[in-house]
C-alpha cells in the first residue's frame, strides 16, 4: 500500500508562504536550510513548499484539510494570527471552515477523523 508522505505546493514568493505556514498556521518547520525548499510537520503528512512559480491555481485544486476537534475556535484563533478562514458551516454533526493561503492555495479546517 503507498503512503502519502509529504504535499508540495509551490511558491512563488517563498519566504511570504512559508512565514504564513509557521507563523499564521503554527506548524513546525522541519526543513529551513534550503534557500528554495521549506518543509512542515502536521503530525501526519508534510507539507513542503518548493521555490519556483506555478501555474494559476484550477478551480478544482487540491485542498488541504487541518482537522481539530474545535473548528470554531480554532478558526478564531489562526485568523488571529494573520490566517483567513470563512464561516464556519455546519452539516449535521460535521462543522467545515475554508480558507486560502496567501497564493490562493485552498485550506480547511474540519472536525471529521
Amino acid at each position: 500500500m503507498l503512503k502519502v508522505s509529504r504535499i508540495i505546493l509551490f511558491a512563488n514568493d517563498l519566504p511570504r508562504l512559508a512565514s504564513f505556514y509557521e507563523d499564521a498556521l503554527g506548524l513546525d518547520v522541519i526543513v529551513s536550510d534550503d534557500p528554495g525548499w521549506r518543509e512542515f510537520d502536521t503530525g501526519g503528512i508534510r507539507i513542503a513548499l518548493h521555490k519556483g512559480g506555478r501555474p494559476e491555481v484550477a478551480p478544482r485544486a487540491p485542498k488541504i484539510v487541518f482537522q481539530c476537534e474545535d473548528v470554531a475556535r480554532l478558526r478564531e484563533a489562526l485568523n488571529a494570527r494573520g490566517a483567513k478562514f470563512g464561516k464556519v458551516k455546519v452539516a449535521g454533526d460535521l462543522l467545515l471552515c475554508d480558507g486560502k493561503d496567501p497564493e490562493g492555495n485552498a485550506l480547511q479546517l474540519s472536525n471529521r477523523p
